[in-house]
């Protein structure tokens, strides 16, 4: 059990083991359109292409469904400034 093992090493914050049935459905729901952009691509070359690219994709995903904060700015704006 990883709880006995924590309180063995001196740890005082216990797991709480969560059991969501529906949530790994909220994961795929969510990268459903990053897949639907990637497999048009059929691949990358390196690693670091792939991350980066993947990160941008992420980005204006999470821009287009409002998760930032807002400061009055239109979505294009939002991410011009993080791209500087």
């Amino acid at each position: 059990n990883m709880n006995c093992l924590l309180i063995l090493n001196g740890w005082f914050w216990l797991i709480d083991i969560l059991q969501v049935k529906y949530l790994n459905n909220i994961i795929e729901q969510d990268h459903r359109f990053i897949k639907k952009l990637t497999k048009q691509m059929r691949g990358f070359k390196s690693f670091n292409s792939a991350s980066a690219t993947l990160e941008g994709i992420e980005v204006a995903h999470m821009i287009r469904k409002r998760q930032f904060e807002t400061s009055g700015q239109s979505p294009f704006q939002q991410f011009a400034a993080l791209a500087e």
